[in-house]
């Protein structure tokens, strides 16, 4: 982790990022994070405003064990089950984390000071579950600045609409596809339609659609390089940005649509899309990559902090790199269909593959709390 100290400004690029309407999040947490003061830290020091959990982040943090003793022995005198063990941990986590973006929250009139908690990745395909575990989750933290993620897979779409309906902010998650994306931006407008005859006020109502971004060059990337051709290398690295951009695109055709307009009169928020997997995993790459050529109004940064320290260190802000590109992002992904690679197959698996990634790293933090559980004397089953 790397130590801020209290005398440190704002970095020049980050705060330009926030003047050019990219809200920063920051996607790690971790109890000893939270209670070192870290995370506020990064509050005054980094423009953070907002944090992002997932399974992996809290396999990494609780499997350390760092911070965790006095509640696993507590939750091992009461001889709960792993799963109830785990929920409670990461919720704590989150409801701490909650607190000390309470101010920002406040402040924005809701539409930053986040946090995100996930759903038990497991239950991916499971409609219903997704739909009780996503209330379970929101009472438990009981924070009005808490969002519950929920995955963009085809069972995940109509639970997200019945947990907007309930009241709940949510934050879709492991979006790939501009098809799906769009199906995502239908879904939450489905789901305030049913807020608003519900009686909820729309106003206190947020959500953000994680799109993902890195992981998209790094499979085509991989398909490129195996083709070899001097017209395969030159389209790498371009697809990802090219995603990106188009999706925004849909972004702003939605949302400047008359069915959001009646909806906005009644308060409604616009869904911002959030930039996810925005660490550059090609060291070929600059590193800062995802962050300067994703910059346009009313999105979400969130970033690793390896990511946001590069950022703050050496990044470019020249502006919003978004709006405007549409025909060039258009081109780009055209060039990849145009080599063989299928764009649809490409986005169909990395959805695949990250609720997989998500649901063993699920299962490694199981595993670890299994055994702390049991080391203390108390059955985790």
């Amino acid at each position: 982790m790397i130590e801020v100290t209290e005398a440190t400004a704002p970095a020049g690029a980050l705060t330009r990022l926030a003047d050019e309407g990219v809200s920063l999040w920051l996607d790690d947490l971790s109890r000893s994070r939270i209670a070192s003061g870290n995370l506020a830290e990064l509050l005054r020091t980094r423009n953070i405003v907002g944090v992002t959990t997932n399974p992996s982040i809290f396999q990494a943090a609780i499997g350390s064990g760092e911070g965790y003793e006095e509640q696993l022995a507590d939750l091992a005198v009461r001889g709960v089950s792993v799963d109830e063990a785990v929920r409670m941990m990461t919720a704590a986590d989150v409801r701490a984390a909650a607190d000390v973006l309470r101010p920002v929250h406040d402040a924005t009139g809701g539409e930053d000071g986040r946090v995100s908690l996930e759903v038990d990745p497991r239950l991916a395909h499971d409609t219903a579950a997704t739909i009780a575990e996503a209330k379970q989750l929101f009472w438990l933290v009981d924070r009005p600045n808490v969002m519950i993620k929920i995955p963009a897979t085809e069972a995940g779409l109509p639970a997200i609409t019945e947990v907007l309906g309930a009241g709940i902010s949510v934050n879709v998650t492991l979006i790939f596809s501009l098809a799906r994306y769009r199906e995502v931006m239908d879904a939450y407008l489905a789901g305030l339609e049913r807020a608003r005859a519900a009686g909820h006020d729309l106003a206190s109502i947020h959500s953000v659609a994680s799109f993902f971004v890195s992981r998209v060059d790094s499979e085509i990337d991989k398909r490129l390089s195996l083709l070899g051709t001097d017209e395969a290398l030159a389209a790498k690295g371009k697809a990802a940005l090219a995603n990106a951009r188009l999706a925004y695109e849909a972004y702003e055709e939605l949302f400047g649509g008359s069915r959001f307009t009646a909806l906005a009169g009644a308060g409604a928020h616009r869904q911002r899309p959030l930039w996810a997997s925005t660490g550059v995993k090609d060291p070929a790459y600059r590193d800062t990559l995802y962050v300067e050529e994703l910059v346009a109004p009313g999105t979400v940064n969130t970033m690793p902090e390896a990511t946001l320290d590069a950022a703050a260190d050496h990044g470019d802000v020249k502006g919003d790199t978004v709006t405007g590109g549409y025909d060039r992002a258009r081109a780009d992904l055209a060039a990849v269909e145009r080599l063989g690679i299928s764009y649809d197959e490409v986005v169909e698996q990395l959805e695949r593959e990250g609720v997989a990634k998500f649901a063993a790293a699920w299962q490694d933090l199981l595993d670890a709390v299994t055994k702390s559980l049991d080391s203390k004397g108390v059955d985790g089953e």
